[in-house]
């Protein structure tokens, strides 16, 4: 997985100062982004606090890893049905 480029308090801080009054424009100059990456992270962001931010990050991570788990044990299934066995 692709790591991004800025942390979860570097976000949270370049949308709160949008918030505060700086143009969106000069704001992605500045940092070095695109609007159309800005808006992605502020939808992603948008109207949280840094706990907010990791406890989501976390969140995440847990839930690709069910995932991963989920999908080896149906592997597991599969290989197990097409074993030759009793009849």
């Amino acid at each position: 997985m692709r790591k991004g480029r800025f942390t979860e308090a570097q976000i949270i801080g370049m949308i709160k100062e949008q918030e505060a009054g700086l143009p969106r424009s000069e704001l992605c100059r500045k940092h070095g982004l695109s609007p159309a990456t800005f808006y992605k992270l502020k939808a992603k962001y948008g109207g949280m606090d840094l706990s907010d931010a990791k406890r989501l990050k976390q969140l995440e991570d847990e839930n690709a890893q069910l995932k991963r788990l989920l999908a080896d044990a149906m592997l597991d299934n599969v290989v197990l049905k097409d074993l030759p066995g009793k009849p």
